[in-house]
């Protein structure tokens, strides 16, 4: 019997859920195993505290948007990853790749629990945003986040050259205006940033799984390149967000 919070496109499917447990993994790909886990992770982004570890006065601090998360310090956001990647991991195709974006300070934790589930690093992928520019008709790109790629297997011969992934891509944040459309989440992913990844790492009609997909942006970016996807999200808001969108590629 299928669980209530489990919605299903098609061969497409969805839940509300917690992705650092192993029952979502199960009720949204059963005993299928996907080509490209592409995961968007809460960043590491430590609690905010005094010099003396008492907590920002948050009345004189920005206020947060609610799908923020912060940990305590880099132990906390290991064992935060080491926690999902243990339950994403058997679910890879043993030809398939693992790609998750991150900020400066995730990098490393990553590459840690990466290394002990013997996955083996194949670089990474930078988008990077346009900013404002200087003087004439000058424009300035600033790289903005990195996407860690890794597989079952080393990396293929550099020299071949038939294999070329894509390395980096620029634009503007939200270049398709999809996230003020979908919630403005705070970790929105434009079509252009991750179609590059999708269509190299993948073919038409195999499954890619998203522990974290936030409004929707890979979810939809597979369904757009006739991809299978398998997704997780823990705040309902969100998870509802993701499932709306979904519905409305029947429109």
């Amino acid at each position: 019997m299928n669980p209530k919070n489990l919605f299903s496109l098609g061969e497409n499917t969805h839940i509300q859920g917690d992705s650092t447990l192993k029952k979502p993994y199960s009720q949204v790909l059963g005993e299928n195993r996907v080509k490209l886990i592409l995961a968007d992770p809460p960043y590491c982004l430590l609690t905010r505290r005094r010099k003396d570890g008492r907590l920002r006065d948050p009345k004189k601090a920005k206020i947060e948007h609610e799908a923020v998360r912060r940990f305590e310090n880099g132990k906390e956001y290991t064992a935060f990853t080491l926690a999902w990647m243990e339950k994403a991991a058997p679910y890879l195709d043993e030809s398939g790749h693992f790609i998750i974006w991150t900020n400066f300070l995730g990098k490393a934790p990553i590459m840690k629990v990466a290394e002990s589930l013997d996955l083996f690093f194949h670089g990474e992928y930078t988008w990077a945003k346009w900013s404002k520019g200087g003087s004439g008709n000058e424009r300035l790109a600033r790289a903005y986040e990195v996407a860690l790629i890794f597989s079952k297997s080393p990396n293929k011969d550099l020299k071949d050259t038939d294999y070329c992934p894509p390395r980096f891509c620029i634009n503007n944040y939200d270049e398709e205006q999809e996230g003020l459309k979908w919630g403005n989440h705070p970790n929105h992913k434009s079509f252009s940033v991750l179609e590059p990844l999708i269509r190299f790492y993948t073919a038409p009609g195999e499954r890619v799984l998203d522990p974290f997909t936030g409004s929707g942006s890979t979810p939809a970016a597979c369904m757009e390149l006739n991809r299978l996807i398998a997704g997780i999200e823990l705040r309902p808001k969100w998870a509802e967000m993701t499932q709306s969108r979904l519905k409305s590629f029947q429109e």
